[in-house]
C-alpha cells in the first residue's frame, strides 16, 4: 500500500469516526461526566466497522503504531498517526478535529472510574478481587475478616439466595471487620432477574442403601453402617446415616444384639449393633442392604426375640433425568414434578421425559428450530414444537454417556428473543429493602438499553442515583445490543460490566467465547468502563483445595479486567489469597499484546 493510499484510508476512516459522534442523538442525556467517554466509544465503533488488518501492516512496515491499542483514545490516535503521516509525505498537517480524550488522560479516567466503583487499588496489584458471599456469612464475622485479610475488595450478595435480612447482617459483619482490620471493601448487590431454570423431579422412592466397602480382592474392608433411633428422635449427628424405627423394642436391645430384615429387592439380611449411643443404635452389614419405607426389623439376643418395629420416615430419593442424544424431553409450563422417561422392554422410549421450565414468557417466545441448552451447556437440543403449555426438544449434545438433568439447573435459550423485563417485581422489592445500604446494583438478564434504564428510573425514584450500576453480560441479546446497551449505561456516574462468562459461552457457542469476551473488553476500555472478570474462577479451589492447571491460566487472565470475581466454596479463603499471589505476579507482564482488526458485526451503527 503506497502511502498516499494509505493517507487517504486514514482520514476517511477518521472522518467517519467523527461523523458517527456527531450523529449521536442522546449525547445531551450522557451524564456530564461521561460525554468524553460516549464520544471515544462512538469513535471505535465506527473505526472497528471496517476491515483494517491491512492498513494495520502497512503502519507497522513504516514502523508506526498498529492502532492495536487505542481502543481508549480513538481519535487522539487516528489524528496523530494521520499528521506523521503527513509529514513524511512533506504536506502540511491538517487542522485536526478535537478529541474528546487524550492518549495520557485516558488511562486516569479509566483508573478513576474504577476507583469510583471498585474503591481504592489494592496494595501490589489493580485488579479488585469480588467474593460472593455464602449464607454463613451472615452469622460469621471472622469468615469475612479472614476474606478481608485474604484480599477482598468487594463484597457480592446474590439476591438468589438467603433474604434481606441475612443481606443486611452480612453488611454489618462487613463493617465491624473493616473496624477491626483497618481494611475497606465494597458491597455489590446481584438482582436475581427473572428465573430461569429447571423444576423440581418426583421422587422415585423412600429408600437407603447400605454398602460396605471391599478391598481389590472382594473382602470386606469397611462394613457398611447406620445409626438406628426411635420415631421422631431426627438424625445423629455422625457421618454415617440415621433411620428411625416404629415401636419399643428398640429401646430393648444392646450392643451385640442381632436383626433380620427383607430388603426392598427381598433380599434376607442379617444386621449386628456394635455401638449404642443413648437412644441410639449403630448397626453393621456385610452386605449391601436396600433399606425402604415400612421394611420390618426382628430383633433377636442370643436366639431369642426380643421384639420387632419398623423403619419410617426414610428419605425420598431423587433420581436425575437421564438422557442421550436422540431423546426426547419435555418442559412444561405446570409446576409439576419432573419425571423419566418410560421405556419398553427392548429400551425404546415410550414417553419422553418431562421437567418444569421456570419462565411462563419461554412457552410464547419459543419457536420450532431454535436451540434450547440446560445445565450450563451440558444437555442441548432443538425445538420440535411448542403449544404454549409443553416444550418438545429433541436430544442432540449430551456427553458421550448421556447426561443427568438435575433440579435448579440453568436453562438457556440463545436463539428465542424475550420480551421479559429483566427487572421482576422480587428485584424491585430487593432493591427498595436494600437502598442506600450497597454500593452497586449488578442487572440481571439484561438484553436491551430499555432494561437499563427501567434501573436506572428506578434508582432515580428511591433517591440513590449515584449507585454503581453493574451490567451483567449473559446472553446473546446483550452481547448485540452491547453499544447502545453501554452508551445508556453512561447517563449514570458510575458503571460496570460483568463477563457472566458461563451463561455466555452457552448463549454464543463454547468456541466463540475467547472472541466475544475480547470484544466487549475492547467495547469497556472505550468507554473507560471497569470490567468483572466473572464465573468458575479457581472454582476446583475454592470447592476442594487445589486449584486445575487451566484454572491457574484463567485466573491469571484476569489481569485483563479490573476486577476479578470468585464464587463461594469451603476453601474460599485460601482461593482469594492464591488469587491475590497471582494477580500481584502478573501485573508486571500485562500490557504485551497487538491487535489485529477485522471488522466486528457488533460494532455496525445498526445496533444503536
Amino acid at each position: 500500500m503506497d502511502d498516499e493510499i494509505l493517507l487517504k484510508r486514514l482520514l476517511y476512516l477518521r472522518d467517519q469516526a467523527v461523523t458517527n459522534a456527531t450523529q449521536f442523538r442522546d449525547a445531551g442525556f450522557v451524564h456530564p461526566a461521561r460525554q468524553v467517554s460516549a464520544y471515544n466509544l462512538l469513535h471505535y465503533l465506527a473505526l472497528r466497522s471496517h476491515e483494517l488488518r491491512d492498513l494495520q501492516l502497512a503502519l507497522i512496515e513504516r514502523g508506526l503504531t498498529s492502532l492495536g491499542i487505542l481502543e481508549a483514545h480513538t481519535l487522539a490516535t487516528l489524528n496523530s498517526v494521520i499528521a506523521v503521516l503527513q509529514r513524511l509525505a512533506g504536506q502540511p498537517v491538517d487542522e485536526a478535529p478535537t478529541e474528546p480524550v487524550s492518549v495520557a488522560s485516558s488511562a486516569k479516567r479509566l483508573e478513576l472510574n474504577t476507583l469510583a466503583l471498585f474503591g481504592q487499588r489494592p496494595p501490589r496489584r489493580d485488579v479488585h478481587i469480588m467474593v460472593t458471599m455464602p449464607s454463613e456469612a451472615a452469622d460469621s464475622p471472622v469468615l469475612i475478616e479472614n476474606l478481608l485479610t485474604a484480599g477482598m475488595d468487594v463484597m457480592r450478595i446474590n439476591c438468589a439466595h438467603d433474604t434481606a435480612d441475612e443481606w443486611q447482617q452480612m453488611i454489618a459483619n462487613l463493617r465491624m471487620a473493616e473496624t477491626r482490620s483497618g481494611k475497606t471493601c465494597k458491597v455489590q448487590l446481584d438482582l436475581a432477574g427473572p428465573k430461569l431454570r429447571t423444576g423440581a423431579i418426583g421422587a422415585a422412592g423412600r429408600v437407603l442403601k447400605i454398602k460396605p466397602t471391599r478391598d481389590l480382592f472382594g473382602h470386606v474392608h469397611m462394613p457398611g453402617r447406620f445409626w438406628l433411633v426411635p420415631e421422631g428422635e431426627g438424625s445423629v449427628e455422625h457421618d454415617d446415616p440415621t433411620l428411625e424405627v416404629r415401636g419399643k423394642a428398640l429401646a430393648d436391645t444392646r450392643t451385640g444384639d442381632y436383626f433380620q430384615l427383607n430388603d426392598a429387592r427381598d433380599a434376607a439380611r442379617e444386621l449386628r449393633i456394635v455401638a449404642e449411643h443413648q437412644y441410639a443404635r449403630l448397626a453393621e452389614s456385610d452386605q449391601t442392604v436396600y433399606l425402604q419405607e415400612n421394611t420390618v426389623l426382628l430383633f433377636e439376643r442370643n436366639g431369642s426375640k426380643v421384639g420387632k418395629g419398623t423403619v419410617v420416615n426414610v428419605s425420598e430419593v431423587i433420581q436425575p433425568l437421564v438422557l442421550q442424544n436422540g431423546d426426547r424431553l419435555v418442559l412444561t409450563r405446570a409446576d409439576e414434578p419432573g419425571k423419566p422417561a418410560e421405556r419398553d422392554a427392548d429400551g425404546r422410549e415410550v414417553r419422553p421425559a418431562r421437567i418444569h421450565c421456570t419462565l411462563p414468557e419461554a412457552f410464547t417466545a419459543v419457536l420450532p428450530g431454535q436451540q434450547v441448552w440446560l445445565d450450563d451447556g451440558k444437555v442441548g437440543g432443538n425445538v420440535e414444537s411448542c403449544d404454549g403449555d409443553e416444550i418438545c426438544l429433541r436430544i442432540t449434545h449430551t456427553p458421550p454417556h448421556g447426561a443427568k438433568l438435575r433440579a435448579e439447573k440453568g436453562i438457556n435459550f440463545p436463539d428465542t428473543e424475550f420480551h421479559t423485563p429483566a427487572l421482576t417485581d422480587k428485584d424491585i422489592a430487593d432493591l427498595e429493602a436494600m437502598a442506600g445500604k450497597v454500593d452497586m446494583v449488578a442487572l440481571s438478564f439484561v438484553r436491551s438499553p430499555q432494561d437499563v434504564e427501567t434501573l436506572q428510573f428506578h434508582l432515580q425514584r428511591l433517591g440513590i442515583p449515584d449507585t454503581g450500576i453493574i451490567l451483567k453480560i449473559e446472553n446473546r441479546a446483550a452481547f448485540e445490543k452491547l453499544p447502545a446497551i453501554l452508551l445508556t449505561a453512561l447517563r449514570s456516574p458510575r458503571v460496570g460490566v460483568m463477563i457472566a462468562r458461563g451463561d455466555l459461552a452457552v448463549e454464543v457457542g463454547f468456541e466463540r467465547l475467547s472472541e466475544v469476551q475480547e470484544e466487549i473488553l475492547w467495547l469497556c476500555e472505550a468507554a473507560h468502563i471497569p470490567v468483572i472478570w466473572a464465573t468458575q474462577i479457581l472454582e476446583s479451589m475454592a470447592k476442594k483445595g487445589a486449584p486445575s492447571r487451566a484454572e491457574v491460566t484463567d485466573a491469571a487472565m484476569s489481569i485483563r479486567a479490573e476486577c476479578a470475581m470468585l464464587n463461594k466454596g469451603p476453601n474460599i479463603v485460601d482461593t482469594v489469597r492464591f488469587l491475590d499471589g497471582i494477580l500481584q505476579r502478573m501485573e508486571s507482564h500485562y500490557h504485551k499484546r497487538r491487535l489485529m482488526m477485522r471488522p466486528l458485526q457488533v460494532c455496525s451503527q445498526g445496533k444503536l
